[in-house]
C-alpha cells in the first residue's frame, strides 16, 4: 500500500511540475528544457555508460580486486556529476550585461570535487586491501 501511494503522489507532483513547466514558459523555453533533457539521457546512454564500461573492463584486468568497486563508484560518481556541471563549466548561459550570472570558480569547484571523489575512491580501497590482507583471504574480484 505505501509504494502505491508513493507511486500516485510522485506521478501527481509530476504532473504538477510538467504542468508548471508547459504554462508559466513561452515556446522557446520549453524547447530548450526538452533539448536539455533529451541531451541529459544521450549523453548518459551513449557517453557515461561507455566510458564507465571501458574503465571498469581494464581497471578489472589491471586493478588489484579491493581496488575495482571503489574505482567503478569513483568513475560513475564523477563521471555523472561531470556531466550535470557542463553547463556551468563551459560558462552556458553567462552574459555581459549580468555579470552576477556564473559568478563563481566552478573549474575550481569540480577540481575540488575530482579530489575529494579521488580521495576517497583511495582510502576505501586502501580499506579494503588492509581487511583482505588481515583475514589471510584474497580480497574479492582476485
Amino acid at each position: 500500500m505505501t509504494r502505491v501511494l508513493l507511486v500516485v503522489v510522485g506521478v501527481l507532483l509530476g504532473a504538477y511540475g510538467a504542468w508548471l513547466l508547459l504554462s508559466r514558459q513561452d515556446t522557446d523555453g520549453n524547447i530548450a528544457t526538452g533539448t536539455w533533457l533529451v541531451a541529459g539521457v544521450l549523453l548518459h546512454d551513449f557517453l557515461l555508460v561507455p566510458v564507465v564500461l571501458v574503465v571498469m573492463g581494464l581497471g578489472s584486468r589491471l586493478l588489484p580486486g579491493a581496488w575495482s568497486a571503489p574505482v567503478a563508484v569513483g568513475v560513475v560518481v564523477l563521471g555523472s556529476l561531470t556531466l550535470v556541471a557542463v553547463p556551468v563549466l563551459g560558462r552556458f548561459g553567462a552574459r555581459s550585461d549580468n555579470p552576477t550570472l556564473l559568478d563563481r570558480p566552478y573549474v575550481a569547484g569540480w577540481l575540488v570535487l575530482a579530489a575529494l571523489v579521488a580521495v576517497v575512491v583511495v582510502a576505501v580501497s586502501l580499506l579494503r586491501s588492509r581487511r583482505g590482507a588481515q583475514s589471510g583471504a584474497a580480497p574479492e574480484g582476485e
